[in-house]
Formats: C-alpha cells, sequence, structure tokens
C-alpha cells in the first residue's frame, strides 16, 4: 500500500499523508497533471471522480465530481495557487454545489502536494490545512482520511499499467 503514514495536527489545522511509489517522480506527476489519469485516482474507489476542468497551472480552477454508488454526484473545485512542476503544486480545495458555486458552509483546505525521489521511487507529502479545528474535525468526521487513502492507494496500480 502506498500510503505510509497518516497524521492530523488539531494545533497546526493539517492532515498530512505520506505515501511511497515505485514510479519516478515524473510518471507521478503526470497523474496528477492529466485529468483523465487523475479521475482514475482523485476519488475512491465507490465514488470516481470525473474531471470537468483542468490544468495544473496557478490562477486556473479545476472543477470535478464524484459520483456515489447511489448515483448521486458530489461537485468540488481546486483554485491551483502556485505550480513547480514535476515537484510541488498547491490549491484550495473545496466543496461545491452542481453547477461548481463554492459552498460556503462546508470547509475549504489549503494544499500542498510534493513529490521527492525516494529509494529509486517518489515519496509524495499531501498536506490539508484548514482554517478552524472545528473545520479539520469535519472532514475527518466526514471519512477524509479512509476517502484519501484509498483514493492514493490506487495510483500504484495506474502507474503499473
Amino acid at each position: 500500500m502506498p500510503v505510509t503514514d497518516v497524521r492530523h495536527d488539531p494545533d497546526e489545522l493539517t492532515l498530512t499523508i505520506t505515501a511511497e511509489f515505485a514510479a519516478p517522480v515524473a510518471r507521478i506527476w503526470q497523474v496528477y497533471a492529466d485529468p483523465r489519469q487523475l479521475e482514475k485516482v482523485w476519488g475512491p474507489p465507490t465514488f470516481p471522480a470525473t474531471m470537468v476542468d483542468h490544468n495544473l497551472k496557478p490562477g486556473t480552477r479545476t472543477t470535478y465530481f464524484m459520483t456515489g454508488p447511489d448515483g448521486e454526484k458530489y461537485a468540488g473545485y481546486w483554485d491551483i495557487t502556485a505550480v513547480d512542476e514535476p515537484t510541488s503544486f498547491s490549491f484550495l480545495d473545496g466543496f461545491a454545489e452542481p453547477d461548481f458555486t463554492p459552498k460556503p458552509e462546508l470547509p475549504v483546505s489549503d494544499n500542498v502536494f510534493t513529490f521527492a525521489e525516494h529509494e529509486g521511487g517518489t515519496r509524495a507529502t499531501y498536506v490539508s490545512t484548514y482554517q478552524s479545528a472545528e473545520a479539520l474535525q469535519q472532514v475527518l468526521d466526514m471519512g477524509a482520511v479512509e476517502g484519501a487513502s484509498s483514493a492514493i492507494n490506487q495510483i500504484d496500480d495506474l502507474v503499473a499499467a
């Protein structure tokens, strides 16, 4: 399993997931840069993602939805804030209405995804920072750790294909 560590820190308002992949940094970068690859791993297996708009460039908005087992669609967005290809990118991640209007009542996280060479492969570090301990707890209660871990754990099969 690629996920090697999960930590949440209510004092720092962060959720940090570390994963290791048997693929080079450039290959893991492609997973996140290519919308067709990203949609295979952004949602957990039971909530596959469909990327509507995606371009890893600062100032752009990625829009997507995940479809649950019951057919219900859950929309979300990323506002890309920084890109350092192929080693990192940053974005605000939020929940959205079906038309991709942000849902202000749900937490927005400030994310930094980094990819570094490690033992012939890649170590990925995913850090999500929330505005409050309550917001962090809300996403933990919504299953963020389980959902993100199961999504990330799909990357090995994708890069091996």
